[in-house]
């Protein structure tokens, strides 16, 4: 049997009863009563206004940059380490980004360069900073600087969701934050999102957008150009059992980091992702930077023994795509691209599994 990198965990009891609810409700494609469950039930769960349950985590990001009206040649500042999904919307719509290495603390956006790179580009339309690996980034220093050049602050928290920044969720603090109910993230509704804010002007806005931002007519009126982004019924209803399963999730996670913190204390290849002082991560994916060891070769290694693993998120500067973009480097994304991987981290991983990882991987030193 396959090792994957993070297979969801369902609570068969919890979303099956739950489905079968949507479908007995005749609900079944976007919006119904799940729907509004879930917005509900997470924004008491993660302490945000307001809520947007959304097709998925790059539909809410979307929706955000429709809702700035992004334009051919708005510029964004992005973190340099991330996934493309961070910034993808913003750039088909015209936005030309900028990117921000991270703190060699965190691995986050560095908020001093963020400092540099809005000195440069102060008519910045937006900062978008991604949390990694379930790690919250610095969001009170990030947001303090973004207020002093009157720049919106989004969050993708895609990857941290149940984190928690001095004693915060994840996103809180910033203007928008994003989270992910892909099928690999802690949580799942097997795709799907979520858009959080506390302005809840601003999530009304992207629930109008979010419906092809139809106006208030009889007939189909629209002032400006929508998307279809709203999570259905169906999906909505796993996402309710998972948000009540939540605390296991991240129970189990942590477990399964601490045991692989125990298992490479005496690992002189491997040193573990640092942990921000400033709050508690949900442990989505155990990461490790490599001495001796060709992140590569070691994901080649193992996906012959039937084992998934991941190299880090390739930095955007490095990106074909981005070649021309500008970018504040101080050259901590590159090196924890050349030496970073992320070892399977699932709910379930069992401690033999775990075992011949460390066999594969110490016959490649």
């Amino acid at each position: 049997m396959k090792v994957f990198l993070s297979p969801p965990v369902m609570n068969d009891d919890v979303e099956r009863r739950l489905v079968a609810e949507a479908f007995d409700s005749g609900y079944i494609a976007p919006c119904g009563p799940m729907v509004d469950l879930l917005e509900k039930e997470a924004a008491d769960c993660f302490g945000f206004r307001k809520t947007l349950a959304t097709a998925s985590g790059t539909l809410a990001l979307d929706l955000l940059a429709r809702a700035l009206e992004i334009r051919t040649g708005d510029k964004i500042i992005v973190s340099d380490l991330t996934f493309i999904g961070s910034l993808g919307a913003f750039v088909t719509m015209g936005a030309e980004p900028v990117f921000v290495d991270s703190d060699p603390q965190t691995w986050c956006m560095d908020p001093q360069l963020l400092e540099v790179a809005l000195q440069r580009y102060p008519q910045a339309k937006a900062v978008i900073v991604t949390d990694l690996y379930g790690q919250s980034c610095d969001i009170d220093a990030l947001a303090s600087v973004c207020k002093t050049y009157g720049t919106k602050l989004i969050v993708d928290a895609a990857e941290s969701v149940g984190a928690t920044y001095r004693g915060r969720a994840s996103g809180k603090g910033a203007w928008a934050a994003i989270y992910s109910f892909n099928g690999n993230k802690i949580i799942t509704t097997g795709g799907g999102g979520m858009l959080l804010s506390d302005d809840e002007a601003l999530v009304a806005l992207c629930r109008k957008l979010s419906a092809q931002a139809r106006e208030a007519y009889p007939w189909y009126e629209h002032c400006r150009v929508g998307t279809q982004g709203r999570m259905s019924n169906i999906a909505a209803a796993i996402g309710v059992g998972q948000l009540r399963h939540l605390t296991d999730a991240l129970r189990d996670k942590a477990a399964v980091w601490a045991a692989w913190q125990a298992r490479l204390a005496d690992r002189p290849w491997a040193a573990m992702m640092p942990t921000a002082a400033y709050g508690v991560p949900n442990r989505w994916l155990t990461v490790v930077t490599l001495q001796g060891i060709d992140p590569v070769k070691a994901v080649e290694a193992l996906a012959a023994a039937g084992i998934e693993a991941r190299p880090l998120w390739k930095p955007m500067h490095l990106q074909p795509v981005f070649q021309t973009c500008d970018a504040v480097l101080s050259g901590i994304s590159d090196e924890l691209f050349r030496c970073g991987l992320c070892l399977p981290s699932g709910r379930n991983l069992r401690p033999e599994t775990m075992d011949e990882i460390l066999q594969i991987m110490d016959s490649l030193c």
